[in-house]
């Protein structure tokens, strides 16, 4: 497999980046004041919905990557730079995934602001996961931790300390919402394991789409037995889909997972060549519903992707469908669409 490319924009987006760093970089610096709200800047979605939980109304939060957008090969447009010259903080998820808009906010971000990579800071380097999708050799491990609830509550605790610090007069707030939401993972983790104990052991497989589920697996006592969506983005060639569908038969797994997003022949292929169902409704970072609605969250995310899981391998999703994901509220992040 290849390395992921990280690709150096062209002059003129630079021009543009630097243009917009000198006519609201000054602005931007000398409007942080006591209080006035945390500018927050995100990259995947999951990571807006999960600042925006834990900032409340005392932040404002401005997601940048597009949803239904392959965040691995985003590269940001020079529009970004206006919004990351605003910013107090930027919250990516690191590991690698949102190199290229980490390389405009050193660009363009005013003095004092600060880029947060969630990942390194909630998992050691000794517990990242290398595989067949990110090897070591190619030097980024798999950066698909907000699908593990787990890790989810520790991107929390980071936002929530971060925060605090920024925002010192606001940190029982913080302190509060952090807890509401870890007491929100805790019921979604009852529900996924009680719904997950309905599923025949020799089914908890996973042949997806892209490889996102990796930590979550690890956790959940599932195995990831393939992705079709390698590091280097590319379709994979004739061998490689034989060797998936000898896999397949190997395995008994009863389906195989592509995305809502990106459709994929090559798993519909796959899918008539041995028979098992494929189930194109799985999604990694693009939270259904419409934003301000009860669904578009991470926690709709992570609720509507494990009931698919469930009830695809057999097993009965209720205790998941059952989950409150809590009520619509007009929320004040800015998810790009």
């Amino acid at each position: 497999m290849h390395a992921l490319q990280i690709h150096t924009p062209p002059l003129a987006a630079l021009a543009l980046i630097v243009l917009a760093a000198l006519l609201t970089g000054c602005s931007a610096a000398s409007k942080a004041k006591p209080g006035a709200a945390v500018e927050v800047v995100t990259t995947v979605a999951p990571i807006t919905s999960i600042a925006a939980a834990i900032g409340g109304d005392r932040v404002n939060v401005s997601g940048v990557i597009p949803e239904g957008t392959n965040s691995h090969t985003y590269e940001p447009k020079p529009s970004v730079a206006e919004t990351l010259a605003q910013a107090d903080v930027l919250y990516v998820n690191g590991l690698g995934l949102d190199d290229p808009t980490v390389k405009m906010a050193r660009e363009v971000m005013p003095d004092g602001s600060e880029v947060v990579a969630l990942g390194d800071r909630a998992l050691p380097r000794s517990e990242w996961i290398y595989d067949f999708s990110f090897p070591r050799s190619g030097g980024k491990p798999n950066p698909h931790l907000w699908t593990d609830p787990r890790l989810a509550v520790k991107y929390a605790a980071v936002i929530r300390d971060d925060l605090s610090k920024r925002d010192p007069a606001g940190r029982t707030t913080y302190e509060a919402n952090y807890r509401s939401f870890e007491s929100s993972v805790t019921r979604l983790d009852r529900a996924m394991r009680k719904s997950f104990a309905t599923v025949p052991a020799n089914n908890r497989k996973l042949l997806t789409y892209h490889d996102g589920y990796a930590y979550f697996a690890r956790d959940y006592g599932w195995k990831v037995i393939g992705a079709i969506q390698a590091s280097d983005f590319e379709d994979p060639t004739g061998r490689e889909v034989a060797s998936l569908v000898d896999q397949i038969r190997a395995e008994k797994v009863p389906a195989i997972f592509g995305s809502e997003v990106f459709p994929s022949p090559v798993l519909a292929e796959i899918s008539n060549e041995t028979g098992v169902r494929y189930v194109d409704q799985l999604r990694d970072d693009d939270l259904p519903g419409e934003p301000g609605s009860a669904n578009h969250s991470w926690l709709g995310l992570m609720r509507a992707d494990f009931a698919i899981m469930t009830r695809a391998m057999g097993g009965d999703a209720s205790a998941l469908s059952r989950l409150s994901v809590g009520k619509p509220t007009a929320s004040r992040a800015r998810y790009p669409q």
